[in-house]
């Protein structure tokens, strides 16, 4: 599947109402979080790359064609992130898109094998993402980091992963992730790794359910003792699953715009998130790897009102649950969109779903 770009009609004063709300982004990814600019930058300095060097010409690099495809484009990517300055340029790029939009805290996923692969060190990888962090507290951005494994490095990378979040944390490290590759690769193989972390005082947030079917899920609940859960979409084909879900309070990290982008789900007007919200399933709305996805958190609230029809209500409630679904402090969290709907809102507020 080819990404197009999605358009999305403005409507005045409740895009500007969306863009003052306080939010929280739980599922995006640092190196995904690049804008074009920043991706150009960084390929110019690593001309061997294979990543375009012209901002202009990285709309038509991001176009999928299908998941598989999706993570060999974001392997080239990440491979531009060669030293510790240029993760800094990553979170000073980031911290600046995520001010401009509202995004008052973020949990964002990092792949240390990555730039492990890359010839950083884990220490420096720490120290680049605290220099980052303060950096983004004087924006207004509030930034803690997910390290996750990428599935498809096996066993191998998982140790990797796991002790460079144990011996050479970051001082804002709050969970222990999965991504990458889902076919071919069980959550189960992953829970010696899940249970270390968990008794390190690491939050477990795995990505499951994307590109495969609900037995993953289960798997990421069971196996991995998830807290939350990085899509989860594949869940809405099974009944008994989304009970768990809402009786266990586990979140789903909901991304539409990075669903339709890799083909898992063909067209926004056709994405779950509206009959997950009816059955009851804590949701909150990722941008997941924003400009790969011609898209941003703000555009992700926008995108659920205009193709799904979600009302401002709903999507007040969507960014209170940002919060509430958060690891950050109790002061920050208090910080949850209490900013009161646009007049066209009617009737009472209400939870999503109801």
């Amino acid at each position: 599947m080819n990404h197009t770009a999605i358009q999305t009609p403005a409507s005045g004063s409740e895009d500007d109402w969306l863009a003052a709300m306080p939010k929280a982004d739980l599922h995006v990814h640092l190196v995904g979080s690049a804008a074009p600019a920043t991706v150009a930058e960084l390929a110019a300095r690593h001309p061997d790359s294979g990543v375009p060097a012209d901002a202009g010409e990285l709309s038509a690099f991001y176009r999928f064609r299908d998941f598989a495809h999706f993570l060999d484009v974001y392997k080239l990517v990440s491979d531009v992130v060669r030293g510790p300055e240029d993760v800094v340029t990553l979170v000073a790029g980031m911290a600046g898109d995520m001010a401009a939009q509202g995004t008052v805290y973020a949990e964002v996923t990092v792949t240390p094998v990555s730039h492990m692969s890359a010839g950083i060190h884990p220490r420096d990888l720490a120290q680049a993402l605290d220099i980052g962090a303060a950096a983004a507290r004087a924006r207004g951005v509030e930034l803690a980091w997910v390290y996750d494994i990428a599935a498809q490095d096996g066993r191998d990378g998982a140790q990797r992963t796991l002790d460079a979040a144990l011996r050479h944390p970051p001082a804002a490290l709050t969970g222990f992730g999965l991504g990458g590759a889902e076919t071919g690769v069980r959550r189960a193989d992953f829970r010696d790794e899940f249970a270390a972390a968990r008794a390190a005082g690491l939050h477990s947030v795995p990505h499951a359910g994307e590109s495969v079917g609900p037995g993953e899920v289960w798997a990421a609940i069971d196996e991995l003792g998830a807290e939350r859960i990085g899509h989860g979409i594949a869940a809405i084909g099974d009944p008994p699953l989304l009970g768990r879900l809402r009786e266990a309070g586990i979140t789903l990290e909901i991304c539409p715009s990075s669903n339709v982008a890799t083909g898992v789900v063909p067209s926004l007007a056709a994405h779950p998130l509206p009959r997950l919200l009816a059955a009851g399933v804590p949701v909150v709305l990722g941008s997941d790897d924003p400009p790969m996805f011609n898209t941003s958190l703000l555009e992700e609230y926008r995108r659920v009102r205009d193709h799904l029809g979600l009302t401002a209500d709903q999507l007040q409630a969507l960014a209170r649950a940002s919060f509430e679904a958060s690891f950050a402090p109790a002061g920050l969290k208090q910080r949850s969109g209490t900013r009161r709907p646009p007049p066209t809102s009617q009737g009472p507020a209400r939870q999503p779903g109801s």
